[in-house]
């Protein structure tokens, strides 16, 4: 097969005829998320839908996205936990098949719904929103091709002006050899989350960097079995990279969006209750299984707020017709969202 694009391979490998999510991978078979670590996550989204349905003033019907969804776990556990009984209607956004035994409660879907009041949340979903890969040479910045059967490269022609104006704005090279991944497409995947809003919030939730401390060399890989592999577009493996959350934040801004928080999980998980602290040992003596579970809630809390792991991730929160919920305002102090490896 002759070499193309990485957009090009990654859209066939990852989500054309047979390809890695439209055969039906599971993403927990492959690399672990917040949702696989604990149900803990699921009750501080479950906080999150409770606080946004307040700042909406409790309408009708709420709507609670998940883009990118799996198997639909996060909104399998979200759902009791939210207390908002028949006002919450879930929807799953997943181009895999609907999986067997999921709740009829939630709306299973391949697109985002034309309308949406409550709460988006793309955990993990813009990084696997197709990308180009340019690299600096003697003559200028070069996209880089691939064939999708071996993975070998080569330089192909130069970017289009608009891919070249992103680069100027948002990853500029400056060394010979460097190379950026233009993510002009997820600012435009992530404006359409927010065009698509009517009242409420989106939250996007990844592994990302920002222009200060963009990586020289790029970030894209591959996963297979939970382990790191080649990116080999061949529909073998998942493809993912890094995320611009702050090019995305701009382009939420221009399609609409009245607030925004750029912030790390470990702030916000911690913000909405999470805090990896071990229960006192007083409590063991008193009440055993209290203790236990305490101690158990404490680990995994630990595992998601951890800066080197789950909690270094990204948030880029961002809101229609109303601000940034309360709890999650306290992180506003921008902090750094360094790369983070599955």
């Amino acid at each position: 097969m002759s070499q193309v694009g990485w957009r090009t391979a990654m859209e066939r490998a990852l989500y054309g005829p047979g390809g890695f999510y439209t055969r039906g991978e599971r993403p927990a078979a492959h690399f672990r998320t917040s949702v696989h670590a604990s149900q803990r996550f699921a009750q501080a989204m479950a906080r999150l839908v409770a606080e946004v349905d307040e700042t909406l003033g409790h309408p009708a019907r709420f709507d609670l996205v998940d883009v990118g969804a799996g198997s639909g776990e996060l909104l399998a556990e979200i759902a009791p936990a939210a207390g908002l009984g028949g006002r919450l209607h879930p929807i799953a956004v997943e181009v895999a098949p609907r999986p067997a035994g999921l709740t009829p409660a939630i709306e299973w879907r391949d697109a985002l719904p034309d309308s949406i009041t409550g709460l988006v949340i793309a955990n993990e979903w813009l990084d696997n929103v197709p990308l180009d890969v340019v690299e600096l040479t003697g003559s200028g910045p070069r996209l880089v091709v691939v064939d999708p059967s071996t993975g070998a490269e080569l330089h192909g022609s130069a970017p289009s002006r608009e891919d070249t104006e992103w680069l100027e704005r948002w990853w500029p090279l400056g060394e010979l050899g460097d190379r950026a991944e233009i993510g002009r497409y997820r600012c435009a995947a992530w404006a359409s989350v927010i065009e698509r809003m009517r009242g409420g919030m989106a939250l996007a939730i990844d592994y990302a960097h920002e222009r200060e401390g963009r990586p020289v060399y790029g970030t894209l890989t591959g996963y297979r079995d939970g382990r790191c592999v080649s990116p080999i577009p061949d529909g073998s493996c998942d493809i993912t990279a890094h995320v611009a959350l702050d090019a995305c934040a701009e382009a939420g801004v221009g399609a609409g969006a009245d607030g925004t928080l750029l912030t790390t999980q470990r702030a916000s998980l911690r913000a909405l209750g999470l805090h990896g602290t071990r229960p006192p040992l007083e409590l063991a003596r008193t009440d055993a299984r209290g203790y236990l579970q305490a101690l158990r809630a404490a680990g995994e809390d630990a595992e998601l707020i951890d800066r080197e792991g789950l909690g270094g991730f990204g948030w880029l929160v961002q809101t229609v017709g109303v601000p940034v919920p309360r709890v999650l305002a306290v992180t506003a102090r921008r902090e750094a969202t360094p790369g983070h490896a599955r």
